[in-house]
């Protein structure tokens, strides 16, 4: 039977803009009829991905996303004096296998459509290849050199999963699920109003800004939903079940303690989730956001939120009996548990 870890937590963020849309405004969503603060679960997934908190924890077992894999090969066999010409050939050939390769006069030689993800062992054999390559060595565009075909040594991509279209084969279906967080309470996005000061400007000629904009921005207290399934994630990294309680913890850490990166200078939004519930067993999974349908209110969004979410669950299992075999909390306000408890309690066997 699959073994599901699901993580619940309740993140609250002072005035900030986390992710934005396309205008610069606050990414939102309507549920239960109000406007609620949005940040999508890509935004979540790379702040994860490219923390301290995966680069300590998952040293070397990090992938890198790129368009410029075929490039970088091109750059390798220039480098090691290929006439130019052939290295683009070859550049391009091979890039194949990553994507879409571009044709346009702007396009790098080697350069992708698509962006892909590769591992720190792709990267060395797509190293080695260049070296093959150099020393005179025929290798035929269908090699299997340098992606791994099943599984993956990178636990971000293991994770997250992999998509080439052009060589599924390679694809890897990703373990872990990510909602979109939304704020557990109807929000306004509001607009925040500001000057610069021309500092050389004559003051007794011009007394008026340099420079007005106006930002949006917003506050709220966020439910973020994540599920893992922890089999899957064992078998993309081919068993190893080091890596896979590495891998466990280290998303677990960073979904309660990294913030996305948008607007940081501008706000200083960073924050420590006040709650988190982690469950694990069998059951089909589901996610709590229903227990905030209907938005809290009051004075105390977090403790409304925490009140909501225990609520939902316990009905729930009322309604379809237990639905998690071993659960433990981290409760700030209360003084109730520890992420170290919850962390040892994701990784357990």
């Amino acid at each position: 039977m699959t073994d599901f870890i699901q993580l619940h937590l309740l993140t609250s963020y002072a005035p900030a803009n986390l992710n934005r849309d396309d205008t610069g405004r606050p990414k939102t969503a309507y549920m239960g009829g109000a406007e609620r603060l949005r940040i999508s679960s890509q935004s979540l997934k790379r702040a994860f991905r490219t923390s301290e908190v995966f680069e300590n924890r998952l040293d070397g077992h990090v992938g890198v996303r790129s368009k410029f894999f075929g490039h970088e090969l091109y750059k390798r066999l220039t480098a090691g004096d290929m006439e130019d010409e052939r290295a683009k050939e070859l550049a391009k050939l091979h890039a194949a296998r990553f994507g879409k390769v571009k044709t346009d006069a702007a396009a790098k030689p080697g350069e992708t459509e698509q962006i892909a993800h590769l591992s720190r062992d792709e990267l060395a054999a797509l190293n080695a290849l260049a070296d093959r390559l150099l020393a005179g060595e025929e290798v035929p565009e269908a090699s299997e050199e340098v992606l791994a075909e099943g599984h993956t040594t990178a636990a971000d991509i293991a994770m997250f999963g992999r998509m080439l279209a052009d060589t599924p084969r390679y694809n890897c279906e990703a373990a872990v699920q990510v909602a979109h967080a939304l704020t557990t309470h109807r929000v306004t996005v509001e607009d925040d109003y500001f000057t610069a000061v021309d500092e050389l400007r004559d003051r007794d000629e011009d007394r008026g800004a340099g420079h007005v904009g106006e930002n949006e921005f917003g506050a709220g207290v966020f439910y973020l939903y994540i599920c893992v399934d922890r089999d899957r994630l064992r078998d993309n990294l081919d068993g190893d079940e080091t890596l896979t309680k590495a891998a466990l913890a280290a998303l677990t850490e960073a979904a309660a303690t990294v913030s996305p990166t948008g607007k940081q200078n501008s706000y200083a939004s960073r924050a420590y989730a006040s709650y988190i519930l982690a469950e694990r067993g069998s059951r089909q999974p589901r996610s709590l956001a229903v227990a905030f349908l209907k938005p809290v209110s009051g004075s105390d969004y977090m403790n409304a939120s925490i009140a909501a979410l225990r609520t939902a669950r316990d009905r729930i299992d009322q309604a379809y009996g237990t639905c998690a075999e071993g659960r433990a909390e981290m409760n700030v306000p209360e003084a109730e548990g520890t992420l170290a408890d919850v962390l040892a309690f994701v990784t357990a066997d």
